[in-house]
């Protein structure tokens, strides 16, 4: 009988480490699948926008997109895949739009206030801190860089912690922060 249970406990011991051995192969194949992802969107634009294709400057390609992608794979593409990763790069696409018409309308109002006969009047510049409801890494990071993409706004500095500290070039730039920006951040990132 003890050979019997033996076996049993064997079976339960190989077991138990074939799990661990699989999701460890699994999470190496993950990251092997970010960074060559993140390399080939790397490469594509260097060719794209360098139109140079002599051995020289695609090897500094090659070198350069692959210490880029060494460093960053898990930016763009996070080794804990979900199926949410989709979804949020179409609605990321879809917030581009927005973005970019926000971009316009705070450019028209630049145009105002720089071509306004009385513009020392209207430019009142000011810093404001604001706490965003925002947790996750690539949230805060496209939030950022919204705002520093927005004329007359500028991040100066934010945390881990969701603390921002923004340059306005005035009041009218500065009131729509956080606003409608960070609540379309949020739902992309599902926050």
């Amino acid at each position: 009988m003890s050979g019997l249970g033996e076996k049993a406990n064997y079976r339960k011991q190989t077991g138990t480490i074939g799990k661990k051995q699989v999701h460890s192969s699994l999470n190496s194949i993950k990251k092997c699948i970010s960074f060559c992802l993140t390399f080939c969107i790397c490469f594509a634009t260097w060719l794209i926008l360098s139109g140079r294709f002599d051995v020289f400057h695609i090897s500094l390609g090659v070198i350069s997109c692959g210490l880029v992608a060494f460093f960053s794979a898990d930016l763009l593409f996070p080794t804990t895949f979900t199926r949410e990763l989709p979804k949020q790069w179409l609605a990321f696409l879809g917030y581009l739009p927005w973005l970019f018409y926000q971009i316009f309308r705070a450019n028209l109002h630049m145009l105002y206030l720089v071509f306004h006969p009385r513009m020392k009047e209207h430019i009142a510049p000011l810093i404001i801190k604001f706490n965003s409801r925002l947790k996750g890494d690539m949230a805060l990071l496209i939030f950022a860089n919204s705002i520093t993409l927005t004329p007359g706004t500028i991040t100066i500095y934010t945390s881990i912690y969701g603390e921002y500290t923004v340059h306005a070039i005035d009041k009218q730039s500065a009131n729509s922060l956080p606003g409608a920006m960070e609540k379309k951040i949020a739902r992309i990132f599902g926050e």
